[in-house]
């Protein structure tokens, strides 16, 4: 435990939600729910508007739309959270070395090892100028907590939601947590949080009074002992810069329960692949392959295998995770669909015979494929069209029109698309279109920043603006002396005062140089 506050934790306040109210005018202030739309699909934020109506992250979308019938639907836009996450995580880096991030949006800092705090005060105004700085990149806000340890700097960063700061200052930790309920320490889940109330236990406070011999007979010894740890408010835990990943996986749910064999081997091998391709991503190689199933009762089965090396080929976990799925039984139908890698390496050990292998297929194609004049390059180049008919238009994703400009949809079925135009920097909510799907002048496109970056001023620009600056300088220094010598203040009768005279400044509207360059930072 530390004596000064000087753990910051950072939460972005409704991040996924309040970044499409950013990026879209006619949605700020409304209720906004991001997550998947489909029948099975799962809340991921909710806005503080929607918040208000019952709402929250986990929530089956179903029950979202029954309690909040009249709020805007969208799909998650993960390319940019992950643009504004990186411009946070940078202004984070500026504060210290040591930042150790939690998700796309949350983040521990240690403010003492960047040499930015040593005290409650120092503390203070670090987090206000990151709060600031945050404001200013992205146009979100982010509320921050500040204390002695993580534990209590998390807790910090709770009660300054929305758009806060909370200082807990050392020493006051006990009476600052014996009111709260155990759900508020780490590791108390549902199931422990109602072990301990069948035992008595509803805040921290019941949890200090009973002792850490009573806590480990309760939960165990590891679990006891750490929980009357945190109880009493001591929590050592350091912030860490880099955590190891332990693996590598992905998974998806279906609207429909699959019951189809073929159908599920294809989503173990396209699962498989995007796997590989976060594997690869991340710079690891791994040796166990894991399967998750889920079937139509809601019985999760998992299977493994373990191979002789690491690897990242996609080829050999496919046929790994192949393997797997023959051991369980999916006549029932299958709900969800898992793939992961763990065991993870920072190297590759090639697997001779699986190479040897996929050798042997490729010249058994290569002898089993007829001739094709077309030479390899022109049937490489022959790539599939894509049908305008059969795209998807998502809830909430960037489109631009040939003749409208960037938009982003609002909804799309039996053959139309709708689409409200505007962009982050639109005044009032923007003008709204419908199209055929299959409009040849409407397309995809990125997403928008939030913020729009100043341009720098040019060499001559920068010459311009300070010999203007120099001149009104000259024009003030001469005003003034010429008022002291007049004890008026002023200039003599029927004459112009030369403060008067000096060219208007470009904030004043006019002079001979007016124009954008003074306007920009």
């Amino acid at each position: 435990m530390r004596a000064a506050p000087t753990i910051l934790h950072l939460d972005m306040d409704a991040f996924f939600a309040a970044a499409e109210q950013a990026s879209k005018p006619s949605l700020r202030g409304k209720p906004v729910i991001v997550g998947g739309l489909g029948p099975r699909g799962v809340v991921s934020t909710a806005s503080y508007e929607a918040r208000r109506f019952g709402v929250r992250s986990a929530m089956p979308m179903a029950q979202a739309r029954r309690l909040c019938p009249n709020a805007a639907y969208l799909v998650p836009r993960f390319q940019l959270y992950r643009t504004i996450s990186e411009q946070v995580m940078e202004l984070l880096g500026r504060l210290s070395p040591l930042v150790e991030p939690l998700s796309l949006d949350e983040a521990f800092v240690d403010l003492e090892a960047g040499g930015v705090a040593f005290g409650s005060v120092t503390a203070r105004e670090a987090g206000e100028r990151l709060r600031r700085d945050i404001r200013a990149v992205t146009g979100l806000s982010g509320s921050v907590g500040l204390a002695g340890s993580k534990m209590l700097a998390k807790i910090a960063s709770e009660q300054a939601k929305p758009d806060g700061l909370v200082l807990i200052e050392p020493g006051t930790e006990r009476e600052l947590l014996a009111p709260m309920p155990v759900r508020t320490l780490p590791g108390v889940g549902p199931a422990t949080g109602e072990h301990l109330r069948r035992a008595g236990m509803t805040t921290v406070a019941d949890l200090a009074e009973a002792g850490e011999d009573e806590l480990v007979r309760l939960l165990g010894k590891s679990h006891g002992a750490s929980l009357y740890r945190m109880a009493a408010g001591h929590d050592d835990r350091p912030v860490v810069a880099e955590r190891d990943t332990k693996s590598v996986s992905v998974e998806d749910t279906f609207d429909v329960d699959l019951h189809d064999r073929v159908r599920i081997m294809t989503e173990v091998g396209r699962l498989a692949d995007r796997c590989v391709q976060r594997l690869r991503a991340s710079g690891h190689s791994g040796r166990t392959i894991v399967l998750k199933v889920r079937r139509y009762d809601f019985s999760t089965l998992t299977r493994s295998e373990t191979l002789r090396g690491p690897t990242d080929d996609p080829g050999v976990v496919r046929e790994a995770a192949g393997r797997l799925l023959d051991s369980v039984d999916t006549t029932g139908g299958v709900r969800l669909l898992g793939v992961g890698v763990s065991g993870l390496a920072d190297f590759t050990q090639e697997d001779l015979f699986a190479q040897a292998a996929e050798e042997r297929a490729s010249e058994a194609r290569a002898e089993e494929e007829p001739e094709n004049e077309e030479t390899p390059a022109a049937a490489a180049e022959a790539e599939p069209v894509e049908d305008p008919a059969q795209r998807r238009w998502l809830a909430g994703h960037d489109v631009t029109h040939a003749e409208y400009g960037p938009g982003w949809v609002q909804g799309s079925g039996v053959g139309r698309v709708t689409v409200r135009f505007e962009t982050p920097a639109s005044l009032v909510p923007g003008r709204v279109r419908t199209f055929r799907v299959d409009d040849p002048g409407l397309a995809p496109s990125e997403p928008l920043p939030l913020v729009e970056k100043a341009e720098p001023l040019s060499p001559v620009e920068e010459i311009e603006t300070k010999t203007e600056t120099e001149t009104e300088t000259e024009a003030e220094t001469e005003a003034d002396g010429e008022a002291e010598a007049e004890p008026g203040g002023g200039a003599p009768a029927g004459q112009e005062s030369p403060l008067a005279r000096r060219p208007k400044s470009r904030s004043d509207g006019g002079g001979p140089g007016s124009g954008a360059a003074m306007s920009r930072p």
